[in-house]
This record gives structure tokens, sequence and C-alpha cells, in this order.
């Protein structure tokens, strides 16, 4: 297919599916029937770029927008995050916020002063003079260093020659004495004589090399100022609207951010581009969703065609702002939890509970409930049993907590030590081409800007490894059992879902696979040392999904 510059980003929905009440919430949703349909005809539409073919194959981001004009007609647009083709302007998809790429524009001017510093810097670099000026500096930091070992290793001997001088029993004659003793001080005061020498030397190489390190400090000083300039007026041109008609410059709204600066790229992704085309077109959002076309990033978690959150890092602070006036749907993971966590043990020093899927181990900054908060409301205040580890919110299955200040230390140490053993049970969205049994090994890391996100990054990441049997398969699900050898956030989620992993997520991870009516996720069982008695206990609540899958033989 050729693309044809006369191509419209507004696109008609001929349908008479019903609009959904509220708008989309960006950070938790399932893909509203409308947006399935708009995906589709984006889809269709890429598929059909023989140009973008390549590209497209190491993947990104792609966005839908159903809105509706004045008189309730309805139409979607779509958007890519970044650049495709090295544009980020298409006729098929909304234009950018802001169009930095002009050759001739503001933007593109000062970023050629930039690189011409960076050239200026790079010449000066390679220049012989420079060069030479750094070889005979640090041709004289090694000799003077080699020439000063030199004769402190001749000292040493010297005076090693004059203690066995003294021990041999051969009596001393006074002038013999003045002698060894005139060797000594000569000998340090050449030392002294050498050393100051040696500094004079180094002062002279280092007075040859300063003005071109003072030229590269000064052009390197030159070169942030003008950068921080440039990125401060290009996040200016950045205008954000809002339903009500009010604009916000991108470093404003990060301005109460824990960065206080808006991160590179802010302002490019799928969902502001979305929304601040429809505000401009006075359209009314109706839903929104966001998919991912082709393979997987190597630190990242994505999959094909699948529908994926907005990012929290650059466009939470972004999107609070745009959203407001819009009528949204309440965040799913604020809904009020339904059951009490359940008392599998206790005694005077520990509880061992069964938390159910939706609910925080411990309270956090909302002011939901927790299993903690929920299980201390039978006890008197100053006296609340205290949990030793945690797990996910979403996450069901038995944690312990501590009722004594010593037995949660006991505890504590049993899991730094790693010798508190604990099996889950998860139900994968899909067949993993993978043994039957194994070990994972994939460090992990919060990507800083897209919390609560995890990412394998071999430089930077903590070790994390975990070990998994299958159990058993039936429909295009799997049965594993997980048995984690380290505690790190969404350790398991995450060695399910990456492809160097088992490539596959576990049903109902809205984070790294498709949301569904929980995660399929069940810390089963877990054996610990009694912190009294020293005797170790095994407790198990077997996960109500394990039935739906049959075993192997």
């Amino acid at each position: 297919m050729t693309i044809n510059d006369s191509i419209s980003c507004f696109h008609p929905l001929h349908t008479d599916m019903p609009k959904p009440a509220r708008f989309t919430f960006p950070f938790c949703y399932e893909p509203h029937p409308l947006c399935l349909l708009a995906a589709g005809e984006v889809q269709r539409y890429i598929a059909g770029v023989d140009k973008w073919r390549d590209e497209l194959q190491h993947g990104k981001m792609f966005g839908v927008l159903v809105a509706e004009d004045e008189e309730g007609r309805l139409s979607f647009t779509a958007a890519f995050s970044g650049l495709l083709d090295g544009s980020n302007d298409h006729p098929y998809f909304v234009p950018p916020v802001f169009d930095a790429t002009p050759a001739d524009g503001y933007f593109k001017t000062n970023e050629a002063r930039i690189s011409a510093i960076n050239h200026t810097i790079d010449g000066i670099e390679k220049g012989e003079s420079y060069l030479n000026a750094l070889h005979e500096l640090e041709s004289c930091k090694t000799g003077t260093a080699a020439e000063e070992e030199q004769y402190r290793l001749k000292i040493k001997e010297a005076k090693a020659a004059r203690d066995a001088r003294r021990l041999n029993g051969t009596p001393i004659t006074p002038e013999e004495e003045e002698r060894m003793l005139n060797e000594s001080r000569f000998m340090k005061a050449e030392l002294h004589r050498m050393k100051k020498r040696n500094k004079e030397q180094m002062a002279e190489c280092e007075a040859r090399l300063k003005p071109f390190q003072d030229e590269i400090r000064q052009l390197k000083a030159k070169r942030k100022a003008m950068s921080d300039s440039l990125q401060h007026w290009l996040f200016e041109q950045y205008n954000m609207l809002n339903a009500r008609g009010e604009r916000r410059g991108l470093c404003s709204i990060f301005a109460d951010t824990p960065q206080h600066v808006p991160p590179a790229g802010a302002g490019d992704c799928c969902a502001p581009k979305l929304l601040q085309h429809a505000y401009l077109n006075h359209l009314h959002p109706v839903c929104m969703a966001e998919f991912w076309w082709g393979d997987s990033p190597k630190s990242e978690i994505r999959h094909h065609l699948h529908y994926y959150p907005a990012c929290r890092g650059k466009c939470l602070p972004i999107l609070t702002h745009m959203l407001q006036g819009l009528d949204v749907d309440p965040d799913p993971r604020q809904a009020p939890e339904q059951r009490l966590p359940e008392i599998v043990y206790e005694d005077e020093w520990l509880i061992v509970a069964c938390k159910p899927a939706g609910m925080l181990s411990v309270k956090g900054k909302s002011d939901r409930h927790s299993a903690a908060s929920l299980i201390a409301k039978n006890y008197a205040e100053g006296s609340e049993p205290v949990p030793v580890h945690r797990l996910d919110m979403d996450t069901s299955g038995l944690i312990i907590l501590a009722k004594t200040p010593e037995a949660y230390k006991n505890l504590q140490e049993q899991f730094c030590q790693r010798s508190i053993s604990k099996r889950y049970v998860a139900l994968l969205d899909g067949m993993p081409k993978a043994p039957t049994s194994g070990r994972i090994s994939l460090p992990l890391i919060a990507d800083p800007l897209n919390r609560p996100y995890q990412k394998v990054d071999t430089d930077n990441g903590k070790a994390a490894v975990t070990d998994y049997k299958i159990i058993g398969q039936a429909a295009g699900r799997t049965l594993i059992e997980l048995f984690p050898h380290t505690g790190r956030t969404h350790q398991l989620r995450v060695h399910c879902a990456h492809r160097l992993g088992l490539g596959t997520p576990i049903v109902g991870d809205s984070l790294y696979g498709h949301p569904a009516d929980r995660l399929y996720l069940h810390a089963e069982a877990i054996t610990f040392r009694h912190p009294a008695t020293g005797k170790e206990m095994t407790f198990e609540r077997t996960a109500g999904f394990r039935q739906s899958i049959t075993q192997h033989d």
C-alpha cells in the first residue's frame, strides 16, 4: 500500500454499539468494544503499509480514541508513540502535540548549534596538540611514580643492610655509625628533592594541557546551558489541554512531581496526542485504548496486539491534567474488598493468614483496607500483628504476621537467609514452549518511568531466581507451580511473561498480560521454623482455580 496524503486522521465509526457510561481510566482498563472495533481497522491499515514492516517488527505502541462530535456522530483517531519512519506526522494518525522536526525551526536550528559544539570538542580531543600534551602528562605521571617507587625500594634495601650490620655482632666504629646515619639522611633528602623535581615536571605538563582542558570545560558548560534552555523551551511548547479548555505546559505539570522536570519524550505518547487532538477539534472523548505491535523489547514485557495501560512516569502527570472535566471510570483497583483474610493458624507468637486477591498486604498511601489492618482490628492498640513479608495486592495466598518483636526479628532473619520455602500456583494464559520443569534466572529492576512495572536488566538488576513445574494444560491454558528463591517485586509475574522466561503471562495480569476477573496467582504453601520452638511448620491453602486443569500423569 502507498500512503495517500489526502487520508484524514478522522475515521467514522458506523455501528450501533452502545457507548460506555464514562471515559476509560487509562491506567487500568479492559478495552471497550468500540475501541476494539477501531483498533482492528488501525491494525489492518498498519499491516498494509509495506515500508513500515521492518521497523514495526521491532515493536511500537499505538493508540485509538473514539470520540463524538456535537451531533453525536462517532469517529475514531489513532496515534503512535514517538517517531514512525523518521517522522512524527503521518496523515492516517493524529499530528504531534508539537512538531520539533522542521529543519529551519527553532529547535532544529539550536540543536545544530549544540551539535556544532560537540564537533568542536571532538576536534580538540582528537587534535595532535591535545593528544601530545595528554600523552606527555600520562608519561610523566607513570615515569615519576616509577622513579619514586624504585628509590623507596633502594632506601628500604639500604636500611635493611644497615640494620643487618648493627646486628651481626661486629663492633661498629663511630666513623662507621656516622657514615650510616649520613647515608640515611642523604637518601631521605634525595627522595624529597626527587618529589619536588617531579612535582615541578608534572606542573609543567599540566600547564601545557590546561588551555585545552579549560576550553573543553567552557564548551561543555556552554553546551549544557544551551541544552537545558532548549529542553525547557521545547517542553513549554507542549501546552496540554483538558476537557475544560484549560492549558498547562509540561514544566508546570511536572513541577509537583518527585522528578520536578518532564522526562524525555513527555507528551509524545499515544494518549496525550489523542486527547489533545480531540480537544482542539471540539470532540468529546468516549473511550481509549493502546496496543502493542511487533516484538517485545528485551527489558520490558510486551506482546503483539495486546492492550496496555498508559505509562505512569510520563503520562500520569499529563493525563491527570488532561482528564479534568471528563467523567472517567474509577480506578478498578480502588474497589472495596468484599472478603476478609482467613486466619489459617494463630498462636501467641504469630499468625498465618490467607489473603484474598485484590487486597493490600499492608496499608499504603490510600485509605484502602489491607490484610494487616483488618486483622489488627481484633487487637488492642499497640499490640497489632506486623506482616513479616508481603504479597502483591493482586496475588492471593498465605502471609505471615508476627505478634511479638522477637518473633518478627526471627522470621525476618529466616527470610533474609532464604531458609523459608514458598510454593505458588498460577494459571498461564497460553502454553509455554518450555520444558515441563526448570529454572528461570532474570535479574529485575523497577522501571523508573513506568512504575509499578519491573523490567529485566542484566547490568543493574537484582538477582531473581524461580524454579517452576508445569502441572497440566487444557483449553489453551497451563497450570504451573512456582518456587521463588528470591523475593523481587513482580518476580513471578515477569518470569512467566517475559520472552526470556516462559513467555506466557499469568491469566488476569493487567500489567504484563490481559486483565481478567482476578490475577490467577496464589501463594499456596509456606514452610518456616517456628520463631519460639524452632519446629518446622508447613501451611497450605489450595487455590480454587487448581481444579480447572487436570494434572499430568
